[in-house]
């Protein structure tokens, strides 16, 4: 039997200033075909390109990726502003949709940092533009300095609902990871279950309460390093499982 095929959601990117690309992180990529078992397509974050119905028959499953651009504060009625950063509406034109659209038909996906904030979004819920300005919080900015070893290093723990589906697939309550994110959950949508936190209490995993199927997202970066470090391992794992099951009924 042929393997699942995971659809990377992909970012815009401009080369030399001039030409743009849809481009998709070595990471993700690796990932998927190292921990996963699935085969990894990048999918154009085009709207114009691409529709939601074809990108779902053609993939058992998405990977909604971190990116530069912030999903666009009119999805969750706010205005613009400067803290909101640079934005990317033909992202959030496939992703959104997407997102509601596989929960919806049982099709597995796995959100990362953006995706993360995204999942969100598609569910009604807002973000904060930037949480280093909130009281109390800690700044989960990309450190500005050092080689990409230490800009993806593990910097705090993230504390998990005891008995939830993410201490299940980690098997305990806390867990340590990395931090890369300026945005987070300022209102969880409606069916967002929020199941871990940072210690400054940052909203940092979730799954969609009552979907059918796969649908988990987390704040920080687990495909760095995906397949040899001790929590993004089960984490892709867990997603590959659930690909790997959708698949074998479409091939039945």
């Amino acid at each position: 039997m042929s393997r699942p095929v995971i659809g990377i959601i992909g970012n815009v990117h401009i080369i030399n200033d001039e030409y743009p690309v849809q481009a998709a992180g070595v990471s993700n990529i690796e990932a998927i075909a190292q921990v996963t078992g699935a085969t990894p397509l990048i999918v154009p974050a085009l709207p114009h390109a691409v529709g939601v119905s074809d990108l779902i028959d053609a993939c058992d499953g998405f990977l909604f990726t971190g990116g530069r651009p912030n999903v666009h504060p009119k999805h969750y009625g706010e205005d613009a502003t400067e803290a909101h950063g640079a934005f990317d509406l033909d992202r959030d034109a496939v992703a959104l949709p997407l997102i509601r659209a596989c929960v919806e038909r049982k099709v597995p996906i796995l959100g990362i940092c953006r995706g993360f904030q995204e999942f969100n979004v598609a569910f009604g819920g807002s973000l904060y533009p930037e949480i280093r300005d909130l009281p109390g919080r800690m700044n989960h900015r990309m450190p500005p300095d050092g080689t990409l070893e230490e800009k993806f290093a593990h910097r705090h723990v993230i504390t998990l609902t005891p008995g939830g589906r993410f201490a299940r697939i980690f098997g305990r309550d806390e867990v340590l990871v990395n931090s890369l994110h300026g945005q987070g959950i300022k209102r969880p949508g409606e069916r967002i279950e929020i199941e871990g936190h940072a210690p400054d209490g940052t909203p940092e995993a979730l799954h969609v309460a009552g979907a059918p199927g796969y649908a988990m997202a987390v704040q920080w970066h687990p495909e760095w390093r995906a397949h040899e470090d001790p929590v993004s391992r089960p984490l892709f794992e867990s997603f590959g499982a659930a690909l790997t099951a959708r698949h074998a009924r479409g091939a039945a």
